[in-house]
């Protein structure tokens, strides 16, 4: 029998004995061919339990037949014997046990599965039973007397009680490996018997294929018809990224598969006739190169990875859009963030046709300015309105317009008309952001701390302040307690908290 299989039916053994059951134990036991000593002593002390002497004998005998040093096994059948009023041989296995301690004063079987330890006094104590029931009291006296030698001390009281008995002609009782202590399979033996995965279920971390969602390991990866996987060579075409298509395609080859506008699509080569090969959704196809575009930053930020952000750092759900109160006891007050949106028709892209009707462009302006009042005379709401008013005015004569680039990295400044077309080829999607700063909106207003940002932040939306790990954060207002209002590198945007920490050192800037 194969080593692993004796340890489970060994394990399922010893289980049953110990819910008691005795006849389950037995027959896991009996299944196990050519069992060792130690499975043989297991019997042994089920039959006990069961209350079958005779059945115990017989394993113990075997037990002694498989290991003829094994001590214990000699001091249980010396028990059975004397159970079984067979005193002269009972005597003799005791003197064997005893003698198989090797003058050591105890043996402790942990490491062989049996958590019980047999002491010599103990050997020695059931030696003197069995001389009292062969009417040996002289030699039983004896044999405490040198028992007591062995004892250890928190024993004294029980061979001095043992005297006195003997001393009166009275039996003593036999010691005996307690009921139910079994030798068992180690641990690590019985924790092996399942098989385990230490490989674990791969997951897809980085792939060349959008939302790649397989999982297996290589060359064992199902191929279905049609799928395609870019190999190294292709990936060091210099063309090859991510891009945005600007209309809906429905290509000849795959049939059936149709590319959406808006679509991101990984291109991984331009050839000299106008058409890209680029990979979508798992698919190889061929699409005119006039259709794509590079996708921004933002484009590239919404394909999932796979990868999480770190736990805690994810942004916060954002704030509902509402007016902040002023600070109370200060001479200036600022009104910020007042922002205009106009719809207005720009010029038609360069390469593509003008803009129907049923699709008009939208050009929304984002204006931040300040006004100045007077502490103790707050306006009324039409003499508000009419600062507003001659406040952007003026702002749209003088203030300083700017606009996204296509890849996100930074703004652009609009400066002359020059400038102005480049605008006009930002236009993505029919939608279109300028915004227009007062030279004098970032003065004037308190820090009331400085933050620094543990983890770099993209912006989710308008209005939000992107900064990168390491930046220093000037905050200018709590807008509430996930979101804050600071400045970064000539900036001004809102913020999750938790992408920085407060400085050491506060200093606040009147």
């Amino acid at each position: 029998m194969a080593y692993r299989e004796l340890v489970r039916r060994w394990h399922e053994a010893v289980r049953a004995a110990d819910r008691g059951h005795w006849d389950a134990a037995l027959d896991a036991f009996g299944g196990i061919a050519e069992p060792p000593a130690r499975i043989c002593f297991n019997v042994g002390c089920v039959q006990l339990l069961a209350r079958r002497p005779e059945a115990a004998l017989r394993a113990f005998n075997k037990t002694i037949e498989k290991d003829n040093s094994l001590a214990v096994g000699y001091f249980q059948r010396g028990f059975v014997h004397l159970q079984l009023e067979m005193y002269e041989e009972a005597l003799s296995d005791y003197h064997l046990a005893f003698s198989h301690l090797r003058e050591n004063p105890f043996i402790d079987y942990k490491q062989l599965g049996l958590r019980h330890i047999l002491y010599a006094w103990e050997v020695l104590y059931s030696t003197a039973a069995v001389q009292c029931h062969l009417q040996q009291w002289q030699e039983a006296r004896v044999t405490l007397e040198k028992a007591v030698v062995w004892r250890p001390e928190r024993k004294t009281a029980i061979l001095e009680l043992a005297l006195e008995r003997v001393q009166d002609h009275l039996f003593l009782e036999p010691m005996l490996v307690p009921l139910g202590e079994l030798f068992r399979p180690r641990k690590k033996e019985v924790e092996q018997l399942d098989s385990k995965d230490f490989l674990g279920k791969p997951k897809v971390i980085s792939s060349i294929i959008p939302n790649d969602e397989y999982i297996g390991f290589e060359p064992l990866r199902p191929q279905k018809q049609g799928f395609y996987e870019p190999s190294a060579n292709a990936l060091r075409e210099a063309e090859s990224g991510y891009h945005r298509v600007l209309a809906r395609f429905r290509p000849e080859e795959p049939p059936g598969q149709e590319v959406a506008a808006g679509s991101l699509v990984f291109v991984l080569g331009r050839a000299a006739d106008g058409w890209a090969t680029a990979i979508h959704d798992g698919q190889k196809l061929h699409i005119p190169s006039s259709l794509l575009e590079p996708a921004s930053r933002m484009d590239k930020w919404k394909i999932s990875t796979g990868i999480p952000l770190p736990p805690a750092q994810v942004p916060p759900s954002r704030l509902p859009m509402k007016q902040k109160p002023d600070p109370p006891g200060e001479e200036n007050a600022s009104v910020n963030d007042a922002s205009a949106h106009m719809d207005s028709k720009v010029p038609p892209r360069r390469g593509e046709a003008p803009a129907g009707a049923d699709r008009p462009a939208v050009l929304r302006l984002r204006c931040e300015c300040s006004l100045v009042l007077r502490a103790g005379e707050a306006p009324a709401l039409p003499a508000l309105r009419a600062l507003l008013r001659d406040r952007l005015a003026q702002q749209a004569q003088r203030g300083a317009l700017s606009y996204r680039l296509l890849d996100g990295t930074e703004l652009g400044t609009v400066l002359g008309q020059e400038d102005l077309g480049k605008v006009w080829q930002q236009l993505m999607e029919g939608k279109l952001i300028l915004c227009c700063q007062d030279s004098d909106s970032q003065s004037g207003r308190p820090v009331l701390y400085q933050m620094l940002a543990q983890h770099s932040y993209l912006p989710q939306g308008p209005g939000d302040l992107e900064f990168s790990k390491g930046d220093v954060l000037d905050i200018l207002s709590e807008v509430n307690e996930d979101w804050l209002e600071g400045r970064c590198n000539g900036k001004t945007g809102i913020f999750p908290k938790c992408f920085a920490t407060q400085t050491s050192c506060d200093v606040a800037f009147l």
